[in-house]
This record gives structure tokens, C-alpha cells and sequence, in this order.
């Protein structure tokens, strides 16, 4: 289970991917250095030599998650996004 910490009274968990024990053999990794945000996490896995990517993110009310995601400029191939509630109320950032 790969989850974000928090150290400060009103930084709330906000994201969790959870991977089964039986894909353990896909060498799953937390992937901080590449995106670094408390409302997004980025995982890695290996499947067939290829490396892959897990993205979970949770888009708060002012989309502080999406905004960084969209700001910040990493080269990455064969990502796969999970997400759930994702509430978009304004289409003004694209």
C-alpha cells in the first residue's frame, strides 16, 4: 500500500493505491521524485520489462493536484490513470 503521510494537523490523507500482495512480483515503487504532490501519487511497476505507471489522483476543490500535474513537465510513457470522485468544476484551466 503506498500512501502519502501526513505531519500536519490539517494535511489529511487524500490518495492511497493499493496493490494486491499476489503483484508483488511486479516491483511496485512510490515514485516521489518525479511527482511530488500531497493530493496525487505516482507509482512505478514493471510488467513484461516495460516500465509502467500508476497515477491516483484525488482533485480537491481548487485543483491544486491537476494544476501541478499539468504544470510540471515529465516525459512518461505507458501510464495508466486511476481515479475515483473526480470532480472537475471548471474547464478554464485547459
Amino acid at each position: 500500500m503506498f500512501i502519502r503521510l501526513s505531519h500536519t494537523k490539517n494535511n489529511y490523507l487524500r490518495v492511497l493505491t493499493y496493490i494486491n500482495i499476489r503483484l508483488i512480483r511486479l516491483h511496485f515503487l512510490f515514485r516521489r521524485n518525479i511527482f511530488n504532490h500531497r493530493n496525487s501519487n505516482l507509482v512505478s511497476f514493471f510488467n513484461c520489462g516495460i516500465m509502467c505507471f500508476l497515477i491516483n489522483v484525488y482533485s480537491d476543490d481548487q485543483q491544486s493536484a491537476l494544476k501541478y500535474l499539468k504544470d510540471t513537465e515529465v516525459d512518461l510513457n505507458n501510464v495508466l490513470i486511476m481515479t475515483r470522485d473526480f470532480n472537475i468544476m471548471s474547464h478554464s484551466m485547459f
